[in-house]
């Protein structure tokens, strides 16, 4: 059957959240057969696991910070630990999180500490993961890595956030690089660019723009799954280096008059 994951481990970051992007992505991956491990910063993705075996799928959660080094191979040895190989990797975590949020402001009041902070855990998560589970996907032969970035910095950008749009940007720099980098040794490297998505954290204003979109709504956070998938599937061998847009079509619209009643 197509578009089946049968036999392959994935692990989910950032997948802590009942009805965030990362754990509608853990979600798919478990559906289309995959062993699914989940990580967050707190304790609250053992519960999505919970929900995933509920469903009669193999999963597992490991709570952990993926801005400490040693927190981060913890993780990646308790998967391959328990189920011996990791053949796709999707890297959401980012942007806020439970027990630790974030805070924007003007280019010029963004501190030192602040911009290191947001480039750790926004992009350099995603570094780290990938240096950990590149080693043994090369060595088979196969493998999928899928960064979860934003349109917010690689396309579109608005004030007052100018350290994530540039984590995230660089996020898509290290897609392409890495791509290229591994194309020639099986594995693949893509990543996601989710526009205004309907999530419970998301801000009234957040979700003002999204009725601005051209489709007239935020997304959902299946929909932003469903690219994931494709991604890590088999039939997507022959595309690495991308970075597909699931935004409503808001990245190439001039008009921005939010639709009347």
């Amino acid at each position: 059957m197509p578009f089946r994951l049968d036999g392959h481990v994935a692990l989910v970051t950032g997948s802590g959240g009942p009805d965030g992007i990362g754990f509608a992505i853990a979600r798919l991956l478990a559906a289309m057969g995959a062993q699914v491990a989940l990580t967050s910063t707190t304790d609250r993705c053992h519960e999505r696991a919970a929900e995933l075996e509920r469903s009669g799928a193999l999963a597992m959660a490991h709570a952990a910070d993926l801005t400490d080094l040693e927190q981060a191979r913890t993780l990646v040895d308790a998967v391959t630990s328990r189920w011996g190989s990791l053949g796709v990797l999707v890297n959401n975590a980012g942007m806020t999180s439970v027990s630790d949020p974030d805070s924007g402001g003007g280019f010029l009041d963004l501190t030192p500490d602040h911009w290191r902070h947001s480039l750790d855990r926004n992009l350099l998560t995603a570094v780290t993961m990938s240096r950990l589970v590149l080693p043994a996907m090369l060595a088979a032969g196969d493998g999928r890595i899928v960064n979860v970035a934003s349109t917010s910095g690689p396309l579109t950008a608005f004030p007052d956030d100018a350290a994530y749009h540039a984590a995230k940007a660089g996020m898509v720099g290290l897609t392409r690089a890495l791509a290229v980098e591994v194309a020639p040794r099986g594995v693949t490297v893509n990543a996601v660019a989710p526009g205004w998505i309907g999530t419970p954290s998301v801000s009234k204003e957040e979700h003002r723009m999204g009725l601005a979109s051209p489709v007239g709504r935020s997304g959902r956070p299946d929909e932003v799954a469903a690219a994931v998938g494709f991604l890590a599937s088999r039939e997507a061998s022959y595309v690495t280096g991308e970075l597909l847009v699931v935004d409503g079509g808001n990245a190439v619209t001039e008009d921005r008059r939010t639709p009347g009643p």
